[in-house]
């Protein structure tokens, strides 16, 4: 294989893939290198869910997007999801720490990513089954979340390696990055083990695109705290903190949330990592139409502070801090319905009961006297005056208990009774590298630029803090693997350019 390229791309996700795509664009010749064999290639993008958050402000903007038919645009309340809405929920949830810089092109370039990630062969469709419903007739889309991409993350995967292979792009499997070749002033390549043996690749500019440290119980232990090294991991093993300890070895500037991360509800059975077979089902998000109870029979958040894709992220990590790791999600007949789909998937530790008392003996760990008192006050404490509506954020709380329920709370009253149990599945790691916004270049402590290396993905620090809001996460590695491909790209040839004309 040629050693030799004008850009590297390590990691084969989403933002490398997009990152490559950009950079080749520019002329450049491109090697991804990945760690994982083809069989399991693709990084913590193959496990996603695949909604994409973006910015738009009409049925139009959407259009641009995916083809939508004059039936279904008749029909249908899309929502929006304007620049000053989603920097409204992106400030929210990270109580305004995000990066200003950061969080700007995120949201500015948002949907001019879409349409570029569409050209590039990506197919997207309307996110009926998740975030819709229907309403006096209509189709109503709630949580600003209306599009998703056909496939889900694996989708997303697979049209973008087509996309590669179309454009020439090659990818080297079961090759994994082990430092940096760096002289002190610029980065020239890097070291790998490919299949055992030692390899250099030099390289003009190399982009790190390989995850952050989720997979990686000892750091997850030592950045998150004690306990997270207990977290099941949502998607792919390979992420184990390589690309960060690498740039950080020669200098790399840290930057952002290194001990915060996305962490959801995830079944308490599920096996150590993501099961690609699985996907993204082992999740469970439709906690906010019922209790959550740890093994003292106590809830322990507001299930109903907001829709599921501004608290999920959050609420896995509230999880883990409860006795034993795990919490029962607690359901009555009355919202079966409205859980989604992977509620009802094979692999699932779920107990049923006709009434109360007996599903108090099945649920595995739980004080059940605790729990039997802890549901007849939720049930004596919501405001039964308030309509359900599970649209909209309705308002129907609870009055008299701690910790209160803000919105569509309903007393546990109609069999058949439903409990799942759930632990918490880390999905990424919120630190990273600090980077020139504008370029993906990553800077040193000092914070001077880095000649020849970029990073993209998870590893771009300093724009999430605390929380998260579902669906950013594939938009922003795909806004910065295009800037940081883009602008590694263009260094890489022009300084092949300059040198051609030297010679000339």
């Amino acid at each position: 294989m040629q050693t030799t390229h004008d850009v590297i791309v390590v990691g084969k996700g989403n933002a490398a893939l997009c990152a490559a795509l950009a950079a080749r664009d520019q002329g450049a010749s491109v090697l991804i290198l990945e760690a994982a064999s083809e069989a399991e290639s693709g990084g913590n993008s193959r496990f996603a869910g695949g909604v994409m958050r973006f910015a738009y402000e009409s049925v139009a903007d959407l259009q641009r997007v995916t083809d939508l038919t004059e039936k279904e645009i008749a029909e249908t309340d899309f929502d929006s999801n304007t620049t000053s809405e989603y920097f409204d929920d992106l400030f929210r949830l990270t109580q305004f720490r995000t990066d200003p810089d950061l969080s700007e092109i995120l949201v500015a370039r948002s949907l001019e990513t879409m349409i570029w990630l569409r050209s590039k062969g990506v197919c997207f469709v309307p996110n009926y089954g998740r975030q819709s419903a229907m309403v006096d007739g209509r189709r109503r889309f709630f949580g600003r979340l209306p599009i998703e991409v056909s496939g889900g993350g694996a989708g997303l995967v697979q049209y973008l390696d087509a996309a590669a292979q179309k454009a020439g792009i090659t990818v080297a499997y079961d090759t994994r990055v082990t430092s940096l070749l760096y002289d002190g002033e610029r980065v020239s390549g890097v070291k790998v083990n490919q299949r055992g043996r030692a390899v250099e690749f030099q390289g003009k500019a190399v982009i790190l695109a390989c995850g952050g440290f989720e997979a990686n119980p000892e750091m997850r232990a030592r950045y998150l705290g004690p306990g997270w090294e207990l977290a099941k991991v949502r998607g792919t093993r390979f992420n184990q903190g390589d690309g960060l300890k690498m740039a950080l070895d020669i200098g790399a500037a840290p930057y952002g949330n290194w001990s915060g991360c996305h962490a959801t509800g995830w079944d308490s059975n599920a096996p150590e990592f993501g099961d690609v077979n699985v996907g993204d089902k082992f999740q469970k998000h439709s906690y906010i139409f019922g209790l959550l109870i740890n093994a003292n029979g106590q809830r322990f958040v507001d299930e109903g502070l907001d829709f599921h894709s501004f608290t999920y992220a959050r609420y896995g990590g509230e999880v883990l801090k409860q006795p034993g790791q795990f919490a029962w999600q607690v359901f009555d007949g009355k919202v079966k319905g409205l859980l989604r789909n992977e509620y009802r998937i094979k692999f699932v530790t779920k107990v049923s009961a006709n009434t109360l008392e007996e599903l108090a003996t099945k649920l595995d760990g739980v004080n059940a006297d605790a729990f039997l008192k802890t549901a007849h006050a939720f049930n004596a404490s919501v405001k039964t005056e308030v309509p359900f509506d599970h649209t909209v954020k309705d308002g129907r709380g609870t009055t008299g208990i701690e910790p209160i329920k803000s919105n569509w709370a309903q007393a546990l009253d109609t069999p058949p009774y439903e409990a799942f149990q759930t632990t918490c599945g880390i999905t990424f790691t919120f630190g990273g590298l600090r980077t020139i916004a504008q370029s993906g270049q990553v800077v040193d402590v000092h914070f001077h630029p880095m000649p020849g290396l970029y990073c993209a993905g998870e590893m771009v620090g300093g724009i999430f803090y605390f929380n998260y809001p579902s669906g950013t996460g594939l938009v922003s590695g795909a806004v910065f693997g295009q800037i940081a491909g883009v602008a590694a790209g263009r260094a890489a040839t022009a300084k092949a350019s300059a040198r051609t004309a030297t010679r000339s």
